[in-house]
């Protein structure tokens, strides 16, 4: 049993890693879109419009009992997909038009901070020395990873940052408040309706369809696909998956191995160099995660001692 227990939280920050390293190649698939002269609108409402058909087609192969919510809870879906799935969506994007990559994720990535805020003083959880050092590590480690040290502050889009800033916001919102639908419902059902209110939506805040009449060269559509599949329906359904079984504190911590993914795909496919201290804070993220994975199992492990004890005693 214990090592069971141990399995559990292994596989949700193998879950969170791989939605990172995906949502990494979809972050400079969209700035070369928006490069290209696509609206951050356009590929945010095909984004999700696509994500939603193709998941509810999954969903009713896979099993159709996913998609059975109780009539109580569209409110509830409604908020997470409009104010979590849609802003996280939008902000993120247009952020990246707006300034670098490498910025944009850097001010996302505080959402670690945000949900430990969160817990440590409004929700009644307790949060350990442990996760409070794995946050600081892995902000910092963000904070070198991007090579944040070079660049001019004085000279960046401040609008683009203040974006950015609010996508990490929504992004610790999506956690927080999506964990409570994963009391009830599967993740997969979670991260399904999420989307799906987050399309209705865009369809009604812009013109319906709109991004879908419009003309794309074939090599656009190559990453277009690639932002809906692999960018947006499989890591959020993989991190929702991850949020069920190492909670949002820990997931968000892990999923910050995003902009250090984002590095080595650049370094590989574009040629750019890293830096000694950008390799410096990767291994500081890549510390954290380690450092927070070992913390959850020695819990669990002391758990399971605790509860054998008291069964020895009874």
């Amino acid at each position: 049993m214990e090592g069971e227990s141990a399995s559990v939280p292994r596989k949700g920050y193998l879950l969170v890693i791989a939605a990172a390293i995906l949502w990494a190649v979809s972050g400079t698939s969209g700035k070369y879109l928006f490069n290209d002269g696509m609206s951050p609108y356009h590929i945010v409402q095909i984004r999700v419009t696509l994500s939603s058909v193709l998941l509810f087609l999954f969903l009713l192969i896979k099993n159709p009992s996913l998609l059975r919510i109780a009539r109580s809870d569209l409110f509830y879906f409604a908020v997470l997909g409009i104010t979590g799935m849609a802003m996280l969506q939008f902000t993120y994007f247009y952020s990246i038009s707006l300034i670098s990559v490498a910025v944009a994720v850097l001010l996302q990535y505080l959402a670690p901070v945000f949900i430990t805020i969160y817990y440590g003083f409004i929700a009644p959880e307790r949060i350990t020395r442990t996760v409070i050092a794995a946050v600081g590590i892995s902000v910092l480690g963000c904070y070198f990873a991007v090579g944040a040290y070079n660049f001019d502050l004085l000279g960046l889009n401040w609008k683009g940052m203040s974006v950015a800033l609010l996508s990490g916001l929504f992004y610790a919102w999506y956690a927080i408040y999506g964990e409570r639908g994963m009391r009830r419902y599967d993740p997969w059902t979670v991260v399904f309706y999420a989307i799906l209110f987050s399309a209705v939506f865009w369809n009604i805040a812009t013109p319906p369809l709109e991004a879908f009449r419009t003309s794309y060269t074939g090599f656009q559509w190559v990453l277009i696909l690639y932002v809906v599949v692999f960018g947006t329906a499989v890591p959020f359904s993989l991190y929702t998956m991850g949020i069920s079984l190492i909670r949002s504190t820990r997931a968000s911590v892990t999923a910050t191995l995003e902009p250090i993914a984002a590095g080595f795909i650049a370094f590989f496919f574009l040629g750019e160099s890293l830096e000694v201290l950008q390799m410096l804070g990767g291994l500081l993220v890549i510390v954290s995660v380690i450092l927070l994975q070992t913390r959850r199992e020695q819990d669990d492990s002391t758990s399971a001692i605790i509860r054998r004890n008291a069964a020895l005693r009874d």
